[in-house]
């Protein structure tokens, strides 16, 4: 196993909205007999309501806040040698202070989707409040990429299946020693 996720052992899944973190994330955690976490659900159940609500009542910004506060609670766990798999928000590993937490404990793995499907798959679900305005939609898919790609590793979404997701992570050369 690679040596920085033996000390902290986090897998920390990032990439834009509807790229399928939580659900590789599911899929991942139970391969690998670990915890799964989804950072989202973390901070509607602490806040009591939707991630929309959230950014409708209290603005990006405290939403921001609230998600890297948790996100350092999560770390600890991490750190005590709780072996968990995140699905991060679209969002949270564009933050300088939740990127630098994240690279410096465990792995980040960036799901890299094409925007087309991104497109089709966000079109199905209304609820994502930087997704409603098309334009701008697409100007941050573009805008994020370079943040995403200082995870750790890149997997390219080809298929609809995280299955096969799964199984390219875990074949990673070094990662997981399998």
């Amino acid at each position: 196993m690679n040596l920085k996720l033996k000390r902290t052992p986090g897998i920390y899944l990032v990439g834009f909205m509807g790229c399928g973190k939580s659900t590789v994330g599911k899929k991942l955690a139970a391969e690998l007999g670990w915890t799964f976490v989804d950072l989202d659900e973390d901070i509607e159940a602490e806040q009591g309501m939707s991630i929309a609500q959230i950014f409708a009542e209290k603005g990006e910004a405290e939403f921001r806040a609230i998600e890297s506060r948790l996100l350092a609670e999560r770390i600890q766990q991490i750190r005590s040698l709780c072996p968990l798999v995140l699905a991060l928000g679209g969002g949270a590993f564009v933050q300088p202070q939740n990127l630098a937490l994240i690279l410096a404990n465990g792995v980040s793995i960036w799901l890299d989707c094409p925007w087309e499907k991104i497109k089709q798959r966000v079109a199905e679900n209304n609820d994502r409040p930087l997704a409603r305005d098309p334009e701008r939609f697409e100007e941050l898919f573009r805008q994020r990429r370079a943040a995403y790609a200082q995870a750790d590793y890149r997997i390219e979404i080809r298929s609809d299946d995280p299955v096969l997701v799964v199984q390219e992570i875990l074949a990673i050369p070094g990662l997981f020693d399998r």
